[in-house]
């Protein structure tokens, strides 16, 4: 199908929204783009983007971006909390694509250069989507209403299109019993260029630099009972999280000790949306898939499902055979990434003794067959949605 003129509107501006905006309109279609917020701001924190995202980037004429803007990680390094003695390394290969860790504000600027030509308005907030006929219709909170050819719903864990293509689908997320805090602290330059993992029962802490290592990320998790409200922006009291990390040893405590604002979020966990699109309409990033951080592919599979529906799109007869099709090629795959990431989890909270008889396995798969662990997810990262 020629994308040549077609008439998109995309609901979001997050990674997937822009990276669907990005990827449809070097292919010739005329995108709108509605963002609720009063711009693409500087929030969020770190992203990590393995191989099969930074592909997509480059597809989008960003790899060189990338190249540029991220910290191309070394390793992954995995770690006892208490003593930060080392469990695992993983060395990442210097050649390909490469594991990248970037800021996600930095991220949307790649993004918004690879959507040069998309018309952007901001403080537009959708309140409902009529995916039906040939000219599917958006309505913004004052009652504008804008058709098109094609609807994006890329507007996150709340999506009104996600909503509307599955009216009766059980859809309520239920609480992990973990929590998340994340912080930026100031970094060493001279910093390892690779993410650190420091494990400690029922709780675990990861860590990398960022932005030339001027930045350090820290994003640390506890399984806990009491219930914390889902989102990452909600402000929370440093104290807690030092508390929550006090046994943890190595540079642990001298990293939070220079945490001044945190932010703390439950974790839920979302079904995979059983329907993601419909005639004209379609949903795609955490619209159609939230994911929890554990496998750090919630960014990958948001450029991934961006560049598929554009494929997907090109290479059938109509739009509804094309988001059919997207939908075909992505929903397995997600489901099982999403699956991979709520077990990993599991694999960083162990207690004793079971920690103890993991990391000594670990320790020795280290030894034996250093590169098991990372081609136990070869299927993540060698994955390539841009193949033709």
């Amino acid at each position: 199908m020629l994308l040549s003129g077609l008439d998109v509107v995309v609901v979001g501006g997050g990674v997937a929204g822009l990276g669907a905006a990005a990827a449809l309109v070097q292919r010739g279609a005329s995108v709108t783009l509605l963002e609720q917020a009063g711009g693409f701001l500087e929030v969020g924190a770190g992203l990590q983007i393995s191989p099969n995202g930074a592909r997509v980037l480059a597809a989008l004429g960003q790899g060189e971006g990338l190249a540029q803007t991220a910290l191309r990680s070394r390793a992954v390094v995995l770690r006892d909390g208490k003593s930060a003695r080392d469990v695992l390394r993983l060395s990442l290969p210097d050649d390909g694509p490469g594991f990248h860790l970037i800021h996600r504000a930095d991220l949307i600027t790649l993004l918004e250069r690879a959507a040069v030509g998309v018309k952007t308005r901001f403080v537009a907030q959708v309140t409902r989507i009529a995916p039906e006929g040939p000219r599917p219709c958006v309505t913004l909170a004052g009652g504008e209403r804008i058709d098109a050819d094609l609807v994006l719903g890329a507007d996150g864990l709340h999506s009104v299109l996600r909503k509307t293509l599955n009216p009766t689908a059980p859809d309520a997320p239920f609480f992990t019993g973990q929590v998340a805090w994340r912080a930026l602290i100031p970094c060493a330059p001279d910093a390892p260029h690779e993410a650190e993992v420091f494990m400690g029962p029922g709780r675990h802490l990861v860590s990398y630099p960022l932005r030339g290592g001027r930045l350090r990320n820290i994003v640390a998790v506890e399984e806990r009972r009491a219930w914390a409200q889902e989102g990452w922006n909600h402000p929370d009291n440093p104290a807690h999280v030092r508390r929550a990390f006090a046994e943890f040893g190595g540079p642990v405590p001298g990293w939070l000790a220079q945490v001044d604002k945190v932010w703390l979020w439950g974790l839920f966990r979302h079904p995979v949306a059983p329907c993601w699109q419909a005639g004209h309409a379609a949903i795609l990033g955490d619209a159609a898939h939230p994911t929890l951080p554990f496998m750090a592919q919630g960014a990958n599979m948001a450029l991934e499902d961006a560049f598929a529906l554009m494929r997907n799109l090109e290479q059938a007869a109509n739009i509804p055979e094309g988001l059919a099709r997207y939908q075909m090629a992505r929903q397995a795959r997600v489901a099982r990434v999403v699956a991979a990431a709520t077990k990993n989890a599991r694999n960083y909270h162990l207690r004793a003794p079971l920690a103890q008889i993991a990391h000594l396995a670990l320790r020795l798969s280290g030894r034996l067959a250093p590169n098991a662990p990372l081609r136990q997810f070869g299927w993540i990262y060698d994955h390539d949605v841009t193949e033709t």
